[in-house]
């Protein structure tokens, strides 16, 4: 057990967690990890026997915590609008909760995209069931949809970019200035929401 009265294995994932969202994956070692936990690398190569198995670990845990609450908000009764502002939210609220959710969700994209589209229907989310569900509004709303699934990557789309090019658009936009990067944030939960609104209303 550590100082701290938690097990080895737990103080490797929370080091872990840290070292990843600070230098990215390509950027963090397994013997930087190591010194931070206060471990020497064969102990840590004893629990997790690559990088790959450990960023896996950490980003199932944190998906899975992650990724339910969006598709529970699609299984409302609200109206379609309701659930778009809601889902807007609770997407951009959860990646500024947890900064590492885009880092592995980039690293997965480029090296197993198969593996992620594995976890998402393993966390309870059924796209093509969104998609139906996003349809059925359509005939009792009116709003203008043409294609729901065109409508559901713009909608992610709008709400993972600014987080997943946040290196660039900091430095390019806001002079690498944090505080301000982190109120453009959340300012993206009323922007974000206000222009798929405005995008599908007819009239």
């Amino acid at each position: 057990m550590t100082a701290k009265g938690i097990s080895t294995e737990e103080n490797i994932l929370n080091v872990a967690r840290e070292v990843f969202m600070r230098n990215g994956y390509s950027g963090t070692t397994m013997q930087q990890i190591a010194d931070e936990a206060g471990i020497n690398k064969s102990l840590l190569h004893y629990y997790y026997r690559s990088k790959e198995k450990l960023f896996g670990q950490i980003f199932a845990e944190v998906f899975s915590q992650f990724i339910p609450e969006l598709g529970k908000i699609f299984m409302t009764d609200k109206s379609l609008e309701e659930k778009i502002r809601a889902f807007v939210d609770s997407y951009i609220e959860g990646f500024i909760r947890n900064p590492l959710i885009p880092i592995f969700v980039m690293q997965e994209l480029s090296t197993n995209p198969q593996h992620l589209a594995d976890l998402i229907r393993k966390s309870g989310i059924d796209p093509e069931m969104v998609i139906k569900m996003i349809s059925e509004s359509l005939k009792k709303e009116d709003l203008n949809i043409q294609d729901p699934r065109q409508f559901m990557v713009n909608m992610i789309g709008l709400c993972v970019f600014p987080f997943a090019a946040q290196p660039l658009i900091q430095r390019l936009i806001f002079n690498n200035d944090e505080k301000a990067y982190s109120k453009f944030l959340l300012e993206r939960k009323h922007e974000v929401s206000e222009f798929l609104l405005n995008a599908i209303r007819k009239g």
